[in-house]
């Protein structure tokens, strides 16, 4: 496993998905040293030092899992292991066909997620 860069990552997902990405509302925000991404307000992907993990239902996390150089989002070895993110094999950095269509599941499934619930400002 490589280190990867979390911007070189955000724009793989951009050039990947093309005009479609404003269809989605894509936006990407800087989070704990890499860049979460996206879709209509829901978190969708994490972009970060170990790669592009995608969060994913059951079926399709299994299904991820099972490719060859896919694995469960860890960010520290020992550290907890999530049970909705898998990080895309490397190869799928040249794969764009590969790699679109697991981000658009990606995307898909977590539309159908509840928006996070908005934090009450602080009075000062």
């Amino acid at each position: 496993m490589t280190d990867c860069d979390p911007n070189q990552l955000q724009r793989l997902v951009e050039t990947t998905l093309g005009p479609e990405a404003m269809d989605h509302g894509l936006t990407f925000r800087p989070m704990f040293g890499g860049i979460t991404a996206y879709t209509m307000g829901r978190n969708f992907a994490s972009l970060s030092n170990v790669g592009l993990a995608l969060k994913l239902d059951r079926a399709a996390r299994d299904e991820l899992l099972a490719v060859p150089g896919a694995r469960p989002l860890q960010y520290d070895p020992g550290g907890p292991v999530s049970k909705s993110s898998v990080v895309v094999p490397e190869s799928f950095h040249e794969d764009t066909d590969a790699l679109r269509g697991w981000l658009l599941r990606s995307i898909d499934y977590c539309r159908t997620l509840k928006l996070p619930a908005r934090r009450k400002k602080r009075e000062s």
